[in-house]
């Protein structure tokens, strides 16, 4: 080190072949950025504010033999080594990430830049996005790069489709931090040295630029990680009810006909799907005038029975240089496609040869989202972006030897950058276009927004699921801490395809899934074009029962599933968690990928293999009931349950929880919550808590504060809510079920209005 001086808030530290800096951001999160030449300017597709958007932070600086240290109020310490510009980050006190020797960044021959911090061998690593596996990613080289993964297979695929390059780490005596890697090329996170005790970043191009985000626990870490990324909207609630999909429901009468079974078999479900059948020729924002003649009628039917109709957009636009394709004819005329050579870029997706739009660009962001009133004006209420990684071939689809291919790495965008620069916030950047234009079209209504591929940040625009999984064990398993580790990496608002997308979902399957997939997020049936059905009645009356009763399990649970919405929104939090989100410290739950915490409250523990009928279930600390016998359990340790199909869903409620539930109409608006049930589960003191949030669950009223939460608290026998919020109560009745580890439930039935107290 030569020197080191202030530059604004940043403390800069030069070496011989290259500079440090150091910004703290909060007291609780640090920037640090490395680079053999200049610090690069920020970009506009940036996932974080710029460093003067957070207020100042009063740090300290001390300088000694061994490097200089710059510690903020709070405790957060990053400590630049005297020589290699090497780093150690301490909090409190206690080191939590440390380069250590042979560590730092390093500039490569071949244009790659890594970082190598020290792995230390009691320490778990979770997040980094979507992930095939179990939840711990040590011993893994994980890659991010958006990629398209038609029909993948097994646990050892990577990368996918969603691009965050953001890990969380919990060390043996359960705290935890995070690291995000601000780089939008290429990146790969490689923990296999686990003997060597290394752990290297590694990028393709752009800057070695970090945040480092300490806990000390993970819930922590997932809210100052979501502080700088952003946190999902809070979406309409409706969008909390069943979801039916398939790739195959090309015509009105064929929607019709599934939405009239999913009454007849007496369903709950709010949203049905138009895959690319709807299409003229397969073309984005068109309309098939012969299947789909009345394209707003349809939506104005299916709205009339409580169903939402949510619609594919492709990012691939048709070349039709013989002209009649508005989408296309515009942007080939404002010169809004992607470019190679003296042409257009052209690759094979389902219409043939298509453009891709250039979405660097604001004014091509801005055109694209104009083509979304096509949709809404004809009644659809939910988009959903397909095929942007981007998706495309080299021959058509349907040719036998069609191979998936990427655009050229140095593909030019606008602002002066390439694809290889671009790609992975391609889609965020679509999503983000998206966003804006809905709000513009519908100010005041929230619509559903779903996106196959991502970056960091796209919980801010759109929900994701996990692409074309299929219809095996395998991949019902790996849903679970698939979906935790997006929930920890800022998606909390997310789902797997119930059922699985390809293959030949049998009964069994398809009723354990139903089980597990009815507490995702988002809850969606969807499978392929040629596949069997996997709607709930194919398969006759058992599993007809078991898919429904765990789709109403879910529409019970709907007040307590949009409060967990609203945390996340105002928080961060995932829905989904792991148990080590809230049991950090117990080894044995920590690295468990077969059980989930659904909430803070409720523990699922689905079956996850053919012909089992029984399954062992691990309770961390304090009391747990079964929700299902009435039978309560001291946690630490296993239990044993009866798990046959028709069972249902092995679910656990924490003792010190109150779970509030509502009644269970044929779609999530259709009844007022009346009554409320709170289901009050005292801990070993007798005591518990809980919460509900509502609003109109529509409207952006909530925005404007029209909105309450009203908490629960129970103690002494006495169970008091205390509303907060300019939106009243209204006045219902209130069912107030009190379990007890021994002796009968109580149950009292309340007028409940605003404030109240009752002892049960």
């Amino acid at each position: 080190m030569r020197r080191w001086w202030r530059a604004g808030r940043s403390v800069l530290l030069e070496y011989e072949d290259a500079t440090l800096s150091v910004t703290h951001l909060t007291d609780a999160i640090a920037r640090v950025r490395a680079t053999p030449a200049d610090f690069l300017p920020r970009r506009p597709w940036s996932a974080t504010p710029p460093d003067d958007a957070f207020p100042p932070v009063e740090v300290a600086v001390e300088a000694t033999g061994d490097g200089v240290t710059v510690r903020s109020g709070g405790g957060l310490a990053v400590h630049a080594a005297a020589t290699g510009a090497r780093v150690a980050v301490l909090h409190r006190g206690q080191t939590i990430m440390m380069d250590g020797d042979g560590g730092g960044p390093a500039w490569h021959a071949d244009g790659r830049a890594t970082w190598t911090h020290r792995m230390p061998p009691d320490e778990n690593y979770l997040g980094f996005g979507e992930r095939t596996g179990l939840l711990d990613k040590r011993g893994q080289r994980l890659a991010c790069w958006c990629t398209d993964r038609y029909e993948y297979q097994g646990a050892g695929v990577d990368p996918l489709y969603q691009a965050i390059p953001f890990y969380l780490a919990v060390d043996a005596a359960g705290r935890s931090h995070g690291v995000y890697l601000h780089n939008t090329y290429r990146s790969v996170f490689d923990l296999t040295a686990q003997r060597e005790q290394r752990l290297v970043m590694a990028v393709d191009g752009g800057e070695l630029d970090w945040y480092v985000m300490a806990g000390p626990t993970p819930a922590e870490v997932v809210t100052r990680f979501t502080h700088l990324t952003g946190r999902m909207p809070l979406p309409p609630r409706w969008a909390l009810g069943y979801q039916q999909a398939r790739w195959g429901y090309d015509s009105a009468e064929r929607i019709r006909a599934v939405a009239a079974d999913l009454r007849r078999h007496d369903i709950p479900a709010d949203v049905l799907y138009l895959d690319i059948d709807h299409q003229d020729g397969l073309r984005t924002f068109t309309w098939d005038p012969e299947a789909f003649p009345d394209p707003a009628g349809l939506a104005a039917d299916l709205a009339a029975d409580g169903f939402k109709l949510a619609a594919v957009v492709d990012v691939g636009v048709s070349h039709q240089p013989e002209g009649g394709y508005d989408v296309f004819d515009e942007g080939h005329r404002k010169g809004y496609f992607l470019t190679e050579g003296d042409g257009l870029l052209l690759r094979h997706v389902w219409p043939g040869l298509c453009a891709f739009p250039d979405f660097a660009s604001p004014a091509v962001r801005q055109w694209w989202g104009r083509w979304y009133a096509s949709l809404l004006d004809r009644g659809v209420r939910g988009v959903v972006n397909d095929m942007n990684e981007p998706a495309m071939h080299d021959l058509p689809m349907d040719h036998p030897d069609s191979a998936r291919v990427e655009p050229p790495l140095d593909t030019p965008h606008d602002l002066d950058a390439d694809h290889a620069e671009v790609h992975n916030v391609y889609a965020l950047l679509e999503n983000a276009a998206t966003d804006a234009a809905l709000r513009d079209l519908r100010p005041d209504e929230r619509v559903l927004r779903l996106s196959r591929a991502g970056g960091t940040g796209i919980q801010r625009y759109a929900a994701v699921w996990t692409g074309d999984n299929g219809s095996y064990w395998e991949h019902l398993e790996m849903s679970l801490p698939q979906l935790m580790n997006l929930g920890l990496s800022g998606v909390a608002f997310a789902g797997a395809d119930i059922g699985g997308f390809f293959g030949d979902c049998g009964p069994e399957l398809l009723a354990r899934w139903f089980q597990l997939g009815c507490c995702y997020p988002l809850a969606r049936n969807h499978c392929a074009r040629g596949r069997a059905a996997q709607e709930p009645w194919v398969w006759g009356a058992e599993t007809l029962d078991a898919c429904r009763a765990a789709v109403r399990l879910r529409y019970r649970l709907l007040p307590y599933l949009y409060t967990l919405l609203a945390d996340a929104a105002e928080t961060g939090s995932p829905v989904l968690r792991p148990l080590l989100y809230h049991y950090p410290a117990d080894r044995r739950g920590r690295q468990l990928a077969d059980q989930a915490l659904l909430g803070r409250d409720l523990l699922i523990a689905p079956v996850l293999r053919p012909g089992v009928t029984a399954r062992a279930v691990y309770l961390p600390a304090g009391r747990w009931y079964d929700t299902r016998t009435g039978a309560v359990h001291d946690g630490g340790r296993h239990v044993l349950v009866d798990a046959a199909i028709g069972d249902g869903l092995p679910l656990f409620a924490r003792g010190g929880g109150v779970v509030p539930s509502g009644p269970v109409g044929r779609y999530a608006d259709e009844l007022p919550l009346n009554p409320l049930t709170l289901d009050v589960y005292p801990d070993r003191d007798g005591e518990a808590e809980g919460e509900l949030y509502e609003d109109d669950g529509a409207s952006m009223a909530h925005t404007r504060g029209v909105r309450a939460r009203t908490r629960y608290s129970y103690r002494d026998g006495v169970l008091t809510a205390r509303p907060v919020g300019l939106l009243d109560a209204p006045a219902r009745l209130v069912v107030v079920r009190v379990h007890h580890p021994t002796g009968p439930e109580l149950t009292r039935l309340i007028d409940g209005g605003k404030s109240w107290t009752v002892r049960a």
